[in-house]
């Protein structure tokens, strides 16, 4: 049986180890002391953190749900529920997500104003994008990206929108027309288009369980910082150990870095030049709600979401009073504990800070090449049996169920 060294241990790592498992002999090797990556989780004081994220399931990709539901048993170690997410408006108005389906809930003036953007957006049709700002604008209206995604998406990627470029979007935002938005806010219509709708979520110990259970039973080397990936005659060297194949799930701008005995130089500049930002995942004590994530424009303090994992699953709460649930308030890139405790002052829910993590990669930044380029890098590397995916191998924006079909389809490739 030939042999495949994985190099990294998250989900696109423990996912593909499976789909491998039957034809190849498999080794993760992962650096850190224990496997999950970015839908890792932890207890402080008994309640669940989720040290990036909130991590739920489902997905539009049938293949991806068929293999998900033949490795944990749904209706045992699985709850479904709606998704239900608010905005937090600037002038305290809480508006269910998505906004523009809800602009009836506006002030009178700002619903004139929008009414008066929809009217000459109808008249200039489709008009073309070329960044983020043209999108939004184009989509939703001057008065829409003002009041809202203007300043959310600017906490997010804390930069100038015109300089984002809108392929990372496809399929992580509804697209509704004009006519769309019209006849929603006519009929009072709920988005349920989008792929996290509703969703499954595991009844303990949130994505960890799902990282403990694909973690089982695998070849799994801890504590494995892998800095040299040499290429030898037909074969690769991994500490000491010879592959046929190696499948790279860890950063992209590692894996240049330690591959020898193939030309990518030229690649190096370009991939270490890729942007990113991180997210300091604040764990807090909040007051109970009825909501699922929040989002926040305010300018008044830095945090650009909530997300209430403590209505996800009972067992993430522990010993707290009747009107108090946990939930992870994220921040883009680093903050000190000095500033998360003046932010929280600041935020909705009465936060009372348990605990922090700081990732320094979350957030993958594309520009209008970044696709070409590890397009054209994959072809190059797949010629030596090397290949690599996950969203920093990758550099897309991948959701949980999105790293499990990118897995999917490069191990049906290998």
């Amino acid at each position: 049986m030939n042999r495949i060294a994985i190099i990294g241990a998250g989900i696109s790592g423990l996912s593909a180890a499976h789909f491998l498992k039957n034809k190849y002999d498999v080794t993760l090797y992962e650096k850190e002391s224990m496997a999950g990556g970015l839908i890792k989780c932890r207890r402080v004081n008994g309640n669940l953190f989720h040290i990036c994220g909130g991590h739920v399931f489902n997905s539009k990709r049938q293949d991806v749900l068929d293999w998900f539901w033949s490795v944990f048993q749904r209706d045992d170690e699985f709850a479904k529920t709606d998704r239900n997410s608010v905005v937090f408006m600037e002038g305290g108005e809480i508006i269910p997500y998505p906004i523009e389906n809800h602009v009836y809930l506006l002030s009178k003036d700002v619903q004139a104003s929008i009414i008066r953007d929809f009217f000459e957006m109808a008249k200039l049709g489709g008009a073309l994008f070329y960044n983020f700002e043209d999108f939004l604008k184009g989509r939703f209206g001057d008065t829409l990206y003002r009041v809202y995604f203007q300043p959310y998406n600017e906490k997010v990627w804390r930069r100038d929108l015109r300089k984002v470029p809108i392929s990372w979007l496809e399929g992580k935002l509804p697209m509704p027309t004009v006519e769309d938005m019209i006849y929603n806010n006519m009929n009072h219509v709920e988005e349920k288009e989008f792929v996290h709708s509703s969703f499954w979520y595991e009844k303990e110990n949130g994505s960890q369980f799902i990282v403990d259970k694909l973690a089982h039973g695998l070849n799994i080397v801890y504590d494995s910082d892998i800095t040299i990936i040499e290429k030898r005659s037909d074969k690769w060297a991994v500490q000491g150990q010879l592959y046929d194949k190696v499948l790279f799930c860890g950063n992209i701008k590692d894996m240049v870095k330690a591959v020898k005995g193939i030309d990518i130089r030229k690649y190096e500049k370009d991939i270490d030049a890729l942007e990113y930002h991180g997210t300091t995942a604040v764990f807090c004590e909040i007051d109970s709600n009825p909501y699922s994530w929040i989002y926040q424009p305010c300018r008044q303090h830095e945090s650009h979401r909530i997300i209430c994992t403590g209505n996800f699953a009972k067992s993430n709460n522990y010993n707290l009073p009747n009107n108090r649930i946990t939930g992870t308030i994220e921040f883009t890139d680093v903050i000190t504990k000095e500033e998360i405790l003046d932010n929280l002052k600041r935020i909705p829910l009465r936060p009372t800070y348990l605990d922090h993590q700081y990732n320094q990669y979350t957030y993958p930044i594309q520009d209008s090449n970044t696709r070409l380029l590890i397009q054209d890098l994959k072809k190059k590397c797949s010629i030596y049996n090397l290949y690599f995916t996950g969203r920093f191998a990758d550099w897309e924006y991948y959701n949980m169920d999105a790293a499990i079909g990118a897995s999917l389809d490069i191990c049906t490739t290998i």
